[in-house]
């Protein structure tokens, strides 16, 4: 069982600039919520970074919140929370599969976030999942997006467009031609 398993975490990344971060969190399951937003919290503030905190619906309204943000506000990363408990119906499935593929494309897009939606069978797996003294998977989600931030800020002005550019020499079989 995972429970008993020792993981290797990486250590904080240091920052030069502050950080601000997004906190946007589906309040559904609202103590496992505020257990994972205070995790979340507690990672951000120890590497100095700020952050803001927004509510919406469900799991599913997660990635569009975090999308309208990266378009339309100054925020260094993204930290996804919220918890889906396992039903009856095949909703489980749908929740879990497209709030975890829209994260997903939102970080293949350059999004820095981390995604500590937890998807679980129970309650009580939720409860240690979400607790800051336990698993705190809240912390987790946000030091994923701090680590991708800090990679950001590495690798900014080094940008090397992707394909074939204009001037590029292609070597062939026959020689060399120019795009």
């Amino acid at each position: 069982m995972a429970g008993s398993e020792t993981h290797y975490t990486l250590p904080l990344p240091a920052f030069a600039k502050p950080v601000k971060l997004l906190i946007v969190v589906a309040p559904y399951y609202k103590d496992i919520a505020d257990n994972l937003v205070a995790g979340a919290r507690a990672a951000i503030e120890a590497v100095g970074g700020t952050h803001d905190l927004i509510e919406v619906p469900g799991a599913l309204e997660i990635p569009p919140a975090i999308a309208l943000a990266a378009r339309l506000s100054n925020y260094d990363g993204y930290v996804a929370l919220g918890c889906v408990i396992r039903g009856e119906t095949t909703h489980y499935d749908t929740v879990c599969n497209d709030s975890s593929r829209g994260l997903t494309l939102l970080g293949l897009q350059g999004a820095c976030l981390g995604n500590g939606i937890l998807t679980v069978e129970n309650r009580t797996q939720a409860e240690v999942r979400a607790d800051p003294a336990g698993q705190n998977k809240g912390s987790g989600a946000a030091e994923a997006a701090l680590h991708l931030i800090a990679l950001a800020r590495r690798w900014s002005g080094t940008s090397r467009p992707m394909g074939f550019q204009a001037g590029d020499e292609i070597k062939m079989a026959g020689g060399t031609d120019t795009v």
